[in-house]
């Protein structure tokens, strides 16, 4: 009898333990790929929507995407020059991430408010991309 309490209570604290360490917590995804665009050729961002689709049926959830806009790719995010939003809103549903460069922006007087509310904003696209590989993410470069 004192054996099956035992056992009793040790499986319940072993189900707390195990329990508590996974509470609020989500397993790291197993690739992490920032992709960069720099282009406002339509056939570049269909290419790219071709490649998000692509990745995430192939890795779903086991997949983090961040999509660094910048230069004349920065075109793709602006709300009255795309032509991928429900795209974008599809992937951005997904978990991917789309971000505008702000130097871009400024150099260009681009309003921000003129950047869809799917996208997000960097400091500086190349500096994203430079900070996401020191922490090892794989780099892909969209386009030509």
């Amino acid at each position: 009898m004192r054996q099956k309490l035992f056992l009793l209570i040790l499986s319940g604290i072993i189900g707390i333990s195990s329990w508590s360490q996974n509470l609020g917590t989500s397993q790291p995804a197993a690739h992490k790929v920032v992709m960069q665009l720099s282009s406002n050729d339509t056939l570049v961002w269909r290419g790219l929507m071709n490649n998000l689709k692509n990745l995430k049926a192939g890795w779903g959830d086991s997949v983090e995407i961040e999509v660094v806009a910048h230069g004349p790719g920065v075109e793709m995010l602006i709300a009255a020059k795309t032509t991928q939003l429900e795209k974008i809103r599809h992937f951005k549903s997904l978990g991917v991430q789309f971000v505008a460069c702000e130097n871009t922006i400024r150099e260009r007087n681009i309003p921000k408010e003129s950047i869809i509310p799917e996208s997000g904003f960097v400091k500086m696209g190349v500096g994203e991309i430079i900070l996401k590989q020191e922490k090892g993410w794989t780099y892909i470069k969209t386009g030509f």
